[in-house]
């Protein structure tokens, strides 16, 4: 008989396996396809990978091209549930998950993270996450995702110019009155040196709009009724808030990249941003002064707390193997090792409470205060909110119009209140 030369190869290939000298076909490689978003973190998300790779052969991990936002990320991922062509695992942004689960979930599209927890034991969640930074992955009870970056505002401090007003930049006011205090003083000492920055008015998006509103002990909706929350003296007192930066803290109504120029020129006694930006800041102010760093306020210091960017992992494969291998990924992207390199990379919060230990992230935080500062938040980190009907985006920039009114002094406090309420809840419905 003649043997073929494919016949010839399966042979060698069958004889490979049963010596030990090859994969059997059950243990063929497989490939994760994983959707992130901001091209940006390519920096942090390729090298994990590798090392994920490299530590787990049999798993590819293969990259989507990433989304240029948490916006577009979530719409092409709703599209890809309608073709059947969703990722493997994807990292969404906190305010938005609730809408990918309302949406997926129903369809059996997105895998609840629990049997998996379950099977770590029952220590797994309580060791890795504070229940604050855990909550950031759950909606209606459950674990969807588990968090991977994580970015809540702070304070950037011309260290100089607020000693001369008679401050103290290691001791900054706890309170938006005594921050707004400090500002004016600053301003007083010269007259063409705006006191502070909350650029509120020009952000792309309303996590510092939700600060306002949380900082406060306040709520975003009402889970009841489904409606806006801060329909009340919550909402007043930040509309009011936003007013006095600028009539009282002397504030520039700038949009956020233009205001954090000016804080690196010397030209604003200080600035409120998010924790990503540190070693932009910092290229940006060079020698010209001393930058400090300080946690948000609180003006409701028992039950405020502040609203937490970033996104996290989740799986949408139903594959049980590639569950399997996803979950493996999750826990590498959100454990301590790689939550080290996250955050030397990036500035964020580390999500994972054993990355701040002396093997990992302690030593940097001691050469590195200023980045050190996010972390002492991880216990007021509170879920970024979304709204129901999954229009957030449009909802925010109208409420950023309004907003900006009412910074410039063209709409009362109490008229731009009544203003965000009708019309959010509007678009709500």
């Amino acid at each position: 008989m003649k043997m073929s030369r494919r016949t010839a190869l399966s042979g060698l290939a069958i004889g490979l396996a049963v010596a030990g000298l090859g994969k059997p076909a059950f243990a063929q490689e497989m490939t994760l396809e994983v959707l992130y978003n901001l091209p940006g973190f390519t920096k942090f998300h390729q090298p994990l990978a590798d090392e994920f790779m490299k530590n787990n052969p049999d798993i590819k991990i293969n990259f989507l091209a990433p989304a240029a936002g948490y916006n577009e990320g979530q719409q092409q991922v709703l599209r890809s549930a309608v073709t059947g062509n969703l990722p493997d695992v994807y990292f969404s942004g906190y305010n938005l998950t609730a809408e990918l689960v309302h949406t997926l979930a129903p369809r059996n599209q997105i895998t609840d993270l629990g049997p998996f927890i379950e099977a770590e034991g029952a220590s797994f969640l309580d060791d890795n996450y504070s229940p604050k930074m855990a909550a950031l992955g759950q909606i209606d009870g459950k674990q969807y995702g588990l968090p991977v970056n994580a970015s809540s505002p702070i304070i950037y401090i011309n260290a100089d110019l607020v000693r001369k007003a008679g401050g103290d930049p290691d001791n900054m006011p706890k309170t938006f009155a005594g921050l707004i205090e400090l500002a004016g003083k600053i301003h007083e000492m010269d007259s063409t040196v705006a006191g502070m920055g909350y650029d509120i008015n020009g952000w792309p998006d309303d996590w510092l709009w939700q600060a306002l509103i949380f900082q406060q002990g306040g709520q975003l909706v009402d889970p009841a009724t489904k409606t806006v929350a801060f329909d009340n003296e919550i909402g007043l007192n930040a509309l009011k808030l936003a007013r006095q930066f600028v009539t009282e803290g002397h504030q520039t109504l700038l949009d956020w990249d233009q205001s954090r120029q000016q804080f690196g020129a010397g030209q604003t006694g200080f600035i409120f941003s998010t924790p990503a930006h540190v070693q932009t800041i910092q290229g940006l102010v060079g020698d010209r002064f001393e930058l400090k760093t300080a946690t948000f306020p609180l003006d409701n210091a028992e039950n405020g707390g502040v609203p937490t960017g970033g996104n996290s992992a989740v799986i949408l494969t139903q594959d049980k193997a590639k569950q399997d291998a996803a979950w493996k990924y999750l826990k590498w992207i959100t454990g301590p090792e790689a939550q080290n390199t996250i955050v030397r990379i990036t500035g964020y919060l580390p999500t994972n409470k054993l990355a701040t230990g002396e093997n990992f992230l302690a030593p940097y935080y001691v050469e590195n205060p200023n980045v050190k500062t996010a972390s002492l938040q991880a216990d007021r980190s509170l879920p970024w909110a979304g709204y129901p009907g999954g229009d957030s985006v449009r909802i925010w920039r109208t409420q950023r119009d309004i907003i900006g009114a009412v910074m410039r002094g063209e709409v009362t406090p109490e008229d731009g209140l009544k203003q965000i309420v009708d019309q959010t809840n509007g678009l709500m419905n």
